[in-house]
């Protein structure tokens, strides 16, 4: 699942430093709370969010109805963009001569962030199974959707949209997940 809509989302600004004041509007409230009664009947094993407060904000909605310990793992945190508190479109500007390696402002490239990213899905590989709920990030829930759905090209990842509190069930197992 994708965070609630957020401040920054408003703003449109870039934001990986889990000190900066993002955080759920009322808006992102609100799906989160949405998403929270669609989910309330489904029973979760584990709650796993990046270290970012606006996923924490979203599980906390969410396990209103599960009572959970809500678990932290960095590797699923948001693009380290070297952005951080600038616009988005900026950004995009800068790595536009190689959007899939390029490194600015100490940052990461998308290559970088998903082999992160699929480093997290095969340490959840080796977790015990059951029902877990991921909040993360629209960067990081493309490698989710890439690496599920298959036969999306890196060049491709960023054509991927996902919604705010949007969220997908995948079933985790060596026959779904596609090689990087």
């Amino acid at each position: 699942m994708r965070h609630g809509r957020t401040n920054y989302n408003d703003l449109d600004l870039c934001n990986d430093d889990p000190t900066a004041d993002v955080h759920l509007n009322e808006m992102g409230k609100k799906q989160a709370e949405t998403a929270a009664e669609k989910l309330r009947d489904l029973k979760l094993d584990r709650i796993i969010v990046s270290p970012l407060p606006r996923t924490r904000q979203t599980a906390e909605i969410i396990n209103r109805y599960h009572q959970l310990e809500i678990e932290t793992h960095p590797a699923i945190s948001d693009i380290r963009s070297g952005f951080d508190g600038r616009a988005v479109d900026e950004y995009f500007a800068a790595i536009a001569y190689d959007p899939l390696n390029a490194r600015v402002n100490s940052g990461e490239s998308l290559l970088d962030h998903k082999k992160r990213v699929l480093s997290f899905i095969n340490w959840l590989k080796q977790q015990p199974q059951g029902n877990i709920l991921v909040v993360a990030h629209e960067e990081t829930l493309r490698v989710f959707k890439s690496c599920f759905d298959g036969d999306v090209e890196n060049e491709h990842l960023r054509d991927i949209h996902i919604g705010n509190c949007d969220y997908t069930r995948y079933t985790l197992s060596p026959e779904n997940i596609n090689k990087p």
